[in-house]
This record gives C-alpha cells, structure tokens and sequence, in this order.
C-alpha cells in the first residue's frame, strides 16, 4: 500500500484513497497511518472533520497511556481497517513466523473491504467476496484461508476489545470444500540420488545439509530454517520445537537419527569456520539466517531428474516411508507434529496391507456357506444332499 513520502501532524492526502487519511503514534509507541473515512470531495469542511477525529484518536491514546484504558469504539465508526489493524497489531505481530503470509492473505480482503464500515458487511458481502476470487482463478484453500482470517479478526476487536461489532464472516456457506490435499513423495533411491545432487554446490553449501535433515525428521522448511543453537541437543539427539515455531502451535521435541545427527554436525562445522557468533543452524557466511532456499532446491531437482518435487514434499517422503513401513498413523503424527491423526490419515492408502489383513480376519458369509456349513447342500454346486 502507497505511504506518503513526509506524513504531516494533521490530515494528508493519498493518490490511492479519496478520503483524508491521519499519521499518529498509538499507546504502544508504534506510527499508525490511517484513513478517516471522510472524503476529500468535501474539501476544507472534510478536512475539519478530520482533524477532529484524529485529535479524538489521540485523546483515547492519552488515556490508554495513563491508565491502560481500552478506547471504546462506537459501532457506527469501526472500519474494516480498524478491525485488522487491531488484529494484526496484537496477534500477527508477536509471531515469530508466518507474518509474511499473512500479510499476503490479508492483501485481497484489504482491496475488496477497505475503509468500509464494520457495520455495513453482511453475510452477503463476504459470499459475493468468495465468488468474486472464484472468478479470478483462486483456490478454494486461499479463499479459505482469507475468510478465517477476516473471522478471527472480527472476533478478536469483539472479544478481547469489546467492540460492538459484527462478524460477517461467521456461519455457514462461506468456506469452500477444499479438494483433498497433494502427497507426493520420494523413493528411497530418489532420495538418494537428490541429496547427491546438492552435494558440492559451492553457491548453496547448506543446501546437502538442509535436504538430509529434512528427509529424516519431516519438519517443515520454516520449523528448519528458524532453528536456533539454543533449542538443539545433541547430547540428547533432540532439537526442541516451541510453541511459536510450528503450525499447530504446540511444542515438541525432534529426534536425531544417525543421517540428520550428520547433518547437524555439518552445519556445527561450516558455522565454526565462518561465523561463531551465528545463532542460526541455517545461515550464511556472513552468519545471517537463510530465508529460502527455492531456487537451490529446483536446480537440484532437476539434476537428480526428478520432476513435480516441492521443498515441504520432504516432509509427505518420510510420512510416506513410516507408513509404508507399517509404523501406527498416531506414531506417524508425533513425528510429523501433526494437529490429530486425522491430518495423518492422508498418508493411510499407501499402506493398504493393513487393511488386506484386517478383511481377512473376517469370518465371510455367504450363501453357499451358510447352506455347506449346515450340511444341507453339498460341495459340489448343483447336486444336493437327501434329507434325512
């Protein structure tokens, strides 16, 4: 979003917004540009307003220094952006990952709701917003992702900052059926023949690393990538995962076998040689963390020839290899740090002996069974026993 290049102390102008928009410092001490949602159109008199209600935001401001009050918000003047401002404020900020994304998600919710009052969203602004992205070729998980988070958002300004406001994006009909999720996975050998690909690459040396380490505890690239010295223990075999690090938000603990183990002390080594201070497991040279590793990792792929590979399909490999390997989908769930075994159940179809074995248990009933068990048709179709 376009930001003036010198925000004044009292209302300024945006080439993007026809509304007159304010730059204040909040309770916390961080700059908030905001728009008033009063048009420029009205010219000096609009301006007025303007500077009436950012003295107002300020006055609320005041108060919430000086006594930790909350400012009460009128329903009739909660914006859209006041509702994820607020929200992105206290919950997405304080995220150590993810922020990223989120921004991203909350991009086309700001381009389709901005500076519209909370109270004139229905039910049907926010069902015509999903058609609309239909439309546009977005998929049903993005839209998805986009109305849970308008939802948390609303129920955030309403139950932590009692705002009297509605949520739209609440109830049913909103979401869309999402259709069942990739898995595509490696071979052993590929998996081989892939981290032989990233070995000696002097532009990507972490990257033989990375992908070793990967392949043999399944954790996400983020999980990986924001993984500090601190949180590994290799006296133990373990790193440490808290809670602000995974998906599910729950903390867990990673166990080393031999290969990662050997992963692991490759990274103490390249550290030692070029930055000692780095708390990264991940870095660079110059000891800052690594970011990505996409584009290392394509070129890889392509050199080992295998075709249709993504980073966090690494992690769909080593579930794929435990349940082939006939280990429980809840063991399958501690290592992967999934949410419920529910999540973990994608991976059951590649394993179907369990359930060849389960049927064959079954004591089968048939016709012809039931009549040969009794005595009362004999072996052989067709010919029936005398009765007696």
């Amino acid at each position: 979003m376009p930001k003036p290049t010198k925000p004044s102390k009292g209302p300024y102008e945006r080439s993007d917004s026809p509304y007159w928009w304010v730059s204040y410092v909040d309770a916390s001490g961080k700059r908030v540009r905001r728009s008033t949602g009063i048009p420029r159109s009205l010219g000096a008199k609009g301006k007025r307003e303007a500077e009436a209600l950012l003295g107002k935001w300020q006055a609320e401001i005041h108060q919430q220094r000086l006594w930790g009050k909350i400012p009460e918000k009128e329903p009739s003047s909660v914006t859209f952006d006041d509702v994820m401002l607020a929200y992105f404020q206290d919950k997405v900020s304080t995220q150590r990952s993810g922020f990223r994304r989120a921004k991203a998600t909350a991009k086309h919710l700001y381009l389709a709701f901005t500076n519209r009052p909370m109270a004139s969203l229905a039910d049907r602004d926010v069902k015509a917003y999903v058609r609309q992205r239909m439309a546009r070729g977005a998929a049903a998980g993005t839209i998805n992702k986009e109305i849970t988070m308008l939802c948390a958002a609303c129920n955030h300004a309403r139950n932590e900052l009692g705002w009297d406001i509605p949520n739209p994006a609440a109830g049913r009909g909103k979401k869309l059926r999402e259709p069942a999720g990739r898995v595509r996975w490696l071979e052993r050998e590929e998996a081989v023949r892939l981290i032989r690909a990233t070995a000696g690459n002097r532009r990507a040396p972490w990257l033989a690393d990375f992908v070793q380490l990967a392949l043999n505890t399944g954790c996400r690239a983020g999980e990986l990538l924001g993984l500090e010295w601190a949180r590994v223990d290799l006296r133990s075999n373990l790193f440490f995962l808290e809670e602000e690090h995974t998906k599910a938000k729950k903390r867990r603990s990673v166990p080393l076998n031999d290969s990662a183990r050997e992963a692991i002390l490759s990274r103490a080594r390249f550290r030692a040689a070029h930055c000692p201070a780095s708390p990264w497991v991940f870095c660079k040279k110059d000891g800052s963390r690594l970011t990505s590793l996409r584009r290392s990792f394509r070129s890889a792929c392509a050199a080992a020839g295998i075709e249709d590979f993504r980073i966090h399909d690494q992690r769909h490999t080593l579930a794929s290899w435990l349940v082939k390997d006939a280990v429980p989908l809840a063991e399958v769930r501690d290592v992967l740090g999934h949410s419920s075994v529910k999540v973990t159940e994608r991976y059951a179809h590649l394993h179907p002996e369990n359930v060849r074995q389960a049927v064959g248990r079954i004591v089968g009933v048939s016709l012809r069974h039931d009549l040969v068990t009794d005595g009362s048709v004999s072996a052989r179709p067709g010919r029936r026993k005398p009765l007696k």
